[in-house]
């Protein structure tokens, strides 16, 4: 492209807003042109109100911006990333959108809206015809996209290429999630050093829904789940990133353990034959090492947008069960609504 799309951040000071300026600072795309946080940031330099906490340096185009109001004006772009906590998120997103607007959101707020799409883009990329059905699109040609739960990427990275080929029925699934995840400063380090904790709030109703969501079938109505029984048990570990997860499933037919491996391996979908610039060249990728995946050693791979599987054997409870990992504040997180606004942008919702 001659001409880069302006973008915006809102929640540009926090954790993932950090991660939104690292990734697309040499984004041959989309260059950042607004960013927002909280009142009080407003009319400040970013370099003044954030507290860069990532190991590469701000960018100096980016410190030198001055921050703005988490609200809708004449200089903000078409295409905005949000990046802020669900309760802000519901107040603040829909003026975006309703202001003409394409809101890419890493927010739970609407991610299970009936005609909000809840993309990965690899799996389920035609879910943003639900784009057309928002009263914003019909107004005035904003709308609003999400990317789903940090765990749930993860999970149905691994599940889409065997739910397309042979169909999932059941899934057990144990969590063991970065404390980066919990956003900055995250859990007190008294109560996660040398423990784990066996609770994470709203986690494991949203990892159950969202991917059911992800997996299943655009319909008249919105969108129609997969049929398939999810059962999540969610932990946060002392791990800085990379979520990782232990996986049982039940598939709808006997399928070998190479044709699984070969399922994933082989696995291309839309951003991949598009080339997106944020598309990991091998999304899923599985590791026949016995003790891999492991966070500190495997959570970067594919620029830290592949999920990377590992342990593939036979279950005594279901059919087959494995370990997935993916890193959470990338792919589950900034990275993913990255890549979401180039997919938009190869759709034409952009303009």
């Amino acid at each position: 492209m001659t001409t880069k799309i302006p973008v915006g951040i809102l929640g540009a000071t926090g954790t993932v807003g950090q991660r939104f300026i690292q990734l697309l600072e040499n984004h041959p795309w989309f260059e950042i042109t607004w960013l927002a946080a909280s009142d009080r940031s407003a009319g400040k330099k970013y370099s003044e109100a954030a507290t860069w906490r990532l190991s590469t340096p701000i960018p100096d185009r980016i410190a030198a911006l001055t921050m703005n109001a988490a609200a809708p004006a004449s200089d903000t772009p078409k295409l905005v990333f949000a990046a802020l906590d669900a309760a802000a998120a519901r107040e603040i997103e829909p003026a975006f959108a309703d202001a003409g607007c394409a809101v890419v959101s890493n927010s739970s707020a609407f991610r299970m809206a009936e005609d909000v799409p809840l993309v990965i883009p690899e799996i389920n990329a035609n879910h943003t015809e639900l784009i057309k059905r928002q009263k914003w699109y019909k107004k005035n040609g904003g709308f609003m996209v999400t990317n789903p739960n940090c765990s749930a990427i993860g999970l149905v990275m691994a599940l889409g290429p065997l739910h397309r080929r042979w169909g999932v029925e059941k899934v057990f699934v144990a969590t063991m999630q970065a404390v980066s995840g919990a956003g900055y400063p995250g859990v007190p380090s008294l109560d996660i050093l040398g423990n784990v904790i066996p609770y994470i709030g709203g986690e494991e109703p949203k990892l159950e829904a969202e991917s059911r969501k992800l997996l299943g079938t655009v319909s008249a109505a919105g969108i129609a789940d997969a049929n398939i029984v999810l059962s999540a048990h969610c932990n946060r570990v002392a791990v800085e990133d990379g979520h990782m997860e232990s996986v049982s499933i039940k598939l709808s037919k006997p399928v070998t353990a190479d044709e699984i491996i070969q399922a994933w391996n082989d696995f291309r979908c839309v951003p991949q034959k598009l080339k997106l610039p944020t598309a990991p060249e091998q999304p899923v990728i599985y590791d026949p090492a016995q003790d891999r995946p492991q966070p500190r050693l495997d959570r970067d791979r594919g620029r830290g947008m592949a999920a990377v599987i590992g342990r593939l054997r036979p279950c005594n409870l279901f059919d087959w069960r494995f370990t997935v990992l993916s890193h959470n504040t990338i792919r589950g997180a900034a990275g993913a609504a990255i890549l979401n606004g180039e997919l938009l942008k190869a759709q034409g919702y952009l303009g």
